[in-house]
């Protein structure tokens, strides 16, 4: 059997009552949703009874999702499945970095709750809008967006989609120019231009709260969104504050992941688009997910068969 990783949803994926299952049925996740709690009242609450509206609200989403997706993994652990790698998309990225142990858990639930902040303050400056662009190859996308007043490519999430970010009033025009080239825009559910220069204001005010901060050595390779490689000594400050307004390369850590042996991704946090995503990059890996006590029981059998 080669390598297991667990990787972390990304903003998106958020929906009402997300983690309530594995509240119930594990003492485990339990735990971290108590922790969370006692660190921002009222985490437990929203993420199993806030409405739509409310988790779509950044500075709400990316602590909401952190708690949800380090609960999944810490049940996974209790029924005796360790990770050999990690990586995060977006803010999974933190929830990943908790997990590995880096930092502790209360200070990377302090961190990702700032960073929504951060990010929500980011996005109410601009009228901005994201979409995922599916049927063209990034490098046409980066030709079409290239066409129109600050328009980016994003989040290189597989070879027929890339996710990008821009002001409202070129988006119009964008999807246009996707649909005349043959391809789809799809509009998410987030609230800002994420990952791209939008979020240099977030990126700055990031770099503040990360400088007093002491990282240690993961407890197994962690990836970088920024670079698609494990995270380095030295690197965490840096890489983590650039990575609210650079790329995702999503594509590439998966890949990097298979080349280092990894066969089995299971994706710990709301939904299965991380899962969904790496079947598109290579359908000979195996990709499971866990968001809810049936997938959490399904995806141990799995794993342990």
């Amino acid at each position: 059997m080669g390598k297991i990783a667990f990787v972390f949803s990304g903003q998106g994926a958020q929906a009402p009552g997300m983690g309530k299952e594995l509240y119930e049925c594990s003492d485990a996740a339990k735990a971290v949703f108590e922790l969370c709690d006692s660190i921002r009242p009222g985490t437990s609450e929203q993420c199993f009874n806030g409405t739509k509206e409310e988790l779509t609200v950044t500075a709400n989403t990316q602590p909401d999702m952190f708690a949800v997706e380090v609960a999944a993994a810490r049940a996974l652990v209790d029924a005796g499945i360790q990770p050999d790698a990690l990586a995060g998309f977006s803010l999974g990225e933190i929830s990943a970095l908790a997990f590995s142990g880096a930092v502790s858990l209360e200070d990377g639930f302090k961190l990702v709750c700032r960073r929504g902040e951060l990010m929500q303050e980011a996005s109410n400056a601009a009228d901005s809008a994201m979409v995922a662009v599916v049927k063209l190859p990034p490098e046409k996308v980066e030709e079409l967006a290239g066409q129109f007043n600050q328009v980016y490519p994003v989040n290189y999430n597989s070879p027929a989609q890339t996710v990008c970010a821009g002001l409202s009033s070129s988006m119009d025009g964008f999807k246009a120019a996707v649909k005349a080239a043959g391809g789809r825009a799809l509009p998410l559910k987030v609230s800002g231009a994420f990952h791209s220069p939008f979020m240099s204001s977030a990126a700055k005010g990031l770099a503040e709260v990360l400088a007093p901060m002491e990282f240690g050595t993961p407890s197994c390779p962690l990836y970088s969104n920024v670079t698609a490689q494990p995270y380095e000594d030295g690197q965490f400050k840096d890489l983590l504050s650039r990575q609210v307004e650079n790329p995702v390369r999503w594509q590439t850590i998966v890949e990097n992941m298979i080349a280092a042996g990894v066969d089995t991704f299971i994706e710990v946090g709301p939904g299965k688009t991380l899962a969904g995503l790496i079947g598109k990059i290579n359908s000979d890996v195996r990709a499971l997910n866990v968001e809810d006590a049936e997938s959490l029981k399904h995806t141990i059998e799995e794993v342990k068969a």
